[in-house]
Formats: C-alpha cells, structure tokens, sequence
C-alpha cells in the first residue's frame, strides 16, 4: 500500500505539472456534502491511505501533508506511516492551518494555484478557502478540476442508485 501512495502521488504530481497546479487539496466530501460519502469520492483516502471520517489532504509538487482532529490522531498516524505525508493535528498550538501551511509551502512559487474539486466544497467554502489563499501570498484557487478522473485510473463509478422517497413518518418536522 505504501508503494502505492508513493506511485500515486507520483501520478498526481505529473498531472499537476500539466495542469499548471502548485498544490491539490482534497477534502473527506462529496457533491452532495454527505456524511457518508460513496467510494468514488474517497479520494483523500486513495492518495494518502488514511480512512478516518474525517480529514483534508494536500499534495504540493514536493510535500504531502494531512489535517485531522484528535479522534485520528493515532490512527491517522499509523495510516501515514512509511508514506512521505505529514500528520497536521488539527487543534494543536503548533500545527498550522491549511491555508497557512499552503502559503509557507508555496511562498517560493510567483503566481502560485491550488486546486480543488469545486463539487466537493460548498460555495462559501470555496470563497472562504480563495479568500484566505490571497491572504497568504496572493495564492489564486482553482475549482473547476476533478484531478481524480485522470490519475485514480480504477475510480469507483458514480453511485447510480434510485432516488426514493422515505415514509412521512420518518419526518420529525
């Protein structure tokens, strides 16, 4: 699995290249900010290899790095372990947060992107995200790239399932 991580960032970073991205952030959500999302939006969990509920990974041309909360400390720990990603303790005095850590790591790069795919970050999350970017060195935010559909070449499909309506008495309006 550790090899994979390795390859698969490998695989993401030549991609990166060709679509002139900096850094790719992704986030545990899907299109529709579910709780439990299908497996074709797992891909936080397919490029670092951590599983938890919760977490955000980004990939630089050089760094990988993965926030989570103390639920996961452990577990995100061991998950990391022998990959080049940098466990990010949310809450913690001295682990920056995303944005900052972004900036630090790109602060290098003249006109620097991050990309995310914007089916996966609600509006307000994606101009909070643009807004503090800017903050941090004049950062511009890319949203309008699923990087997933070239690099992750056994995606699951789009869940297909039916659309059905539950029984009012599963309503507690």
């Amino acid at each position: 699995m550790k090899q994979s991580i390795a390859q698969r960032l490998a695989d993401l970073r030549e991609e990166m290249k060709r679509e002139h991205i900096d850094a790719f952030i992704f986030p545990s959500a899907d299109a529709h900010n579910s709780e439990y999302t299908p497996e074709h939006w797992h891909g936080r969990e397919w490029i670092s290899g951590f599983n938890g509920s919760a977490g955000v990974a980004i990939v630089t041309t050089d760094k990988a790095a993965l926030w989570t909360d103390s639920r996961y400390f452990i577990a995100a720990a061991d998950a990391l372990k022998g990959t080049e990603f940098e466990l990010m303790k949310i809450g913690q005095p001295d682990t920056p947060s995303m944005t900052e850590w972004l900036g630090m790591a790109l602060a290098r790069i003249d006109g620097a992107t991050v990309g995310i795919d914007g089916y996966c970050c609600t509006q307000s999350e994606a101009e909070t995200l643009k807004d503090e970017l800017r903050h941090e060195g004049g950062i511009t935010l890319r949203t309008n790239l699923d990087i997933l559909n070239v690099v992750w070449k056994d995606r699951p499909p789009m869940p297909a399932d039916k659309v059905f309506i539950h029984p009012e008495e599963f309503n507690d309006l």
